[in-house]
């Protein structure tokens, strides 16, 4: 009873992390807080810029080494002042050394048996389009790999990645401002791609998606 307790407890604070952290990824990406976007959107530009420079093992040893500058010139600073003030503060870091970063088995396994659930869903999802159980999404996804490579040839891994996170960080913005009418022309656009995969189904064999 205990154990099945704990566990509910667990996972009650599994979906209340996941929730909150939701919270605070759409918040970061819709510029509530002007100085956290722009500090999150300005890191990862700078990362992938970086990566554009230099290899993965550079960029990785560089910032480390900028971290550790600054955390070790920040500590020689303190003891110095403690020194000099006659103090006793402590460990300048004591507080984020004291933070419990551990994951326990509950948690561990959560994690997996997410990872599994999204691996499966994928794999069998990859499997209904590559062996066209449904001829019509097996079409749909032809037309994105073949899209996909003309995107390749025009860039690279990393150009699209940046491009990404520029979306990731301005489109939201521009559709809550806009949304009337972008929702009026994804209406249209809608229509018209319903109107095309209707007339492919109506002539091709087999193409006619079963009633459900």
């Amino acid at each position: 009873m205990q154990a099945s307790t704990m566990a509910a407890t667990d996972s009650t604070k599994m979906e209340g992390f996941w929730s909150n952290w939701k919270c605070q990824v759409m918040e970061l990406l819709y510029w509530r807080n002007l100085k956290q976007s722009g500090f999150v959107f300005g890191s990862l530009l700078l990362l992938l810029f970086s990566l554009t420079q230099f290899s993965v093992v550079s960029v990785v040893a560089y910032l480390a080494l900028a971290a550790l500058s600054t955390t070790i010139s920040f500590r020689v600073y303190k003891s110095v002042l403690q020194a000099v003030q006659k103090t006793d503060e402590g460990h300048p870091f004591k507080a984020y050394l004291e933070v419990e970063m551990s994951l326990s088995h509950d948690q561990m396994q959560k994690y997996a048996e997410n990872a599994q659930y999204y691996i499966n869903s994928t794999l069998k999802e990859l499997r209904r389009l590559f062996l066209v159980q449904d001829l019509v999404d097996s079409l749909k996804f032809a037309v994105l790999m073949w899209l996909l490579t003309y995107l390749g040839a025009l860039f690279n891994g990393l150009t699209l990645l940046i491009m990404v996170v520029v979306s990731m960080f301005s489109m939201p913005v521009v559709y809550e401002k806009y949304q009337a009418q972008i929702d009026q022309y994804l209406a249209l656009i809608r229509t018209q791609v319903n109107s095309v995969v209707g007339k492919i189904q109506e002539k091709i064999p087999g193409a006619k998606r079963k009633a459900e």
